[in-house]
């Protein structure tokens, strides 16, 4: 049984079809990427998930409950992480915590404890005092340390430096090996990519593409560089070769994975000293899908 399973979900704002048909499933033990950019609906799903909206038409299953009949029961037996934590600015951070877990049945007190040793919290002081990485912070350890069945995570790492993703993905890793699953929703893609099982990718409303990374990477080019001993001619006419270029002595070029053999013989011809091959990324991946709509962090079209 799929711990969340939606099939053809609608959802409308006025005129705005915010997510038109759209099919999801997350199994148990895994860890699922949801990827897509603002505006794409992602955060319209997650809100359905979490009883917070209704849906129009369509099925949604969370544990095997109605996530909106369901809502109080289900709480006890999932955790959310948002991306932008706002808290009681009077409350310390560890009353925060505890309140949290009060709200789904209790936590863990000594699974708390080395949550926060490990994130490097201190829970003494006023929730008004924290920057964004530590009231971040506070609704991780708060999730964590709450013996659930599933985590909702939607961006649970914006404002945390390079190391507290570390430990947070090391974390996810230790919840999985525990049973639990987990939809993680994320513009890390070197985060989704160290962490996830399976990715689905959300456009305009609709899943357009849902697999394991490996069945994901065919849909795009592996990029190789080379070095050869007699200069290559007449790979640029090979099929399934692109963006050939000279690059220091080398020639770099992109090449679907379906023809990569073909490349490779004909590469062997030139007596080869040296070769790379990269295959996409996931950041490639996810480009090819909304190359004409993603932004750079200062505004400009990518």
């Amino acid at each position: 049984m799929s711990v969340i399973a939606i099939d053809n979900l609608v959802k409308t704002f006025g005129s705005v079809r915010a997510l038109d048909g759209l099919d999801l499933r997350v199994e148990p033990g895994e860890v699922h990427g949801f990827l897509g950019p603002n505006g794409s609906g992602k955060s319209t799903t997650i809100r359905i998930l979490l009883g917070l909206l209704r849906r129009d038409s369509g099925q949604v299953r969370v544990l095997d409950g109605d996530p909106w009949r369901d809502a109080v029961a289900l709480h006890r037996r999932l955790a959310y992480v948002p991306g932008d934590v706002n808290l009681w600015p009077n409350l310390s951070g560890g009353e925060a915590i505890d309140l949290f877990g009060a709200l789904r049945g209790g936590l863990d007190e000594r699974r708390r404890d080395e949550l926060l040793r490990r994130f490097e919290l201190d829970p003494t002081k006023k929730c008004r005092t924290y920057s964004k990485g530590n009231r971040q912070k506070v609704a991780i350890v708060a999730a964590f340390a709450s013996d659930v069945e599933l985590y909702v995570l939607d961006e649970p790492t914006s404002g945390l430096d390079p190391l507290m993703e570390a430990v947070f993905q090391e974390e996810v890793r230790e919840l999985t090996a525990g049973g639990a699953s987990v939809l993680l929703s994320s513009h890390v893609l070197a985060e989704v990519e160290a962490l996830c099982d399976r990715v689905s990718i959300i456009r305009e409303g609709r899943i357009v593409e849902s697999g394991t990374l490996t069945e994901l990477r065919h849909l795009a080019r592996t990029t190789v560089t080379v070095e050869t001993v007699r200069p290559l001619t007449g790979v640029a006419e090979l099929p399934g070769v692109h963006e050939v270029r000279a690059v220091d002595g080398r020639v770099r070029l992109e090449v679907e994975p379906a023809h990569l053999d073909t490349l490779l013989a004909h590469l062997l011809r030139f007596q080869v000293r040296a070769l790379t091959s990269a295959p996409p990324t996931l950041e490639e991946l996810f480009l090819r899908h909304y190359g004409d709509t993603v932004t750079t962090s200062d505004g400009g079209a990518r």
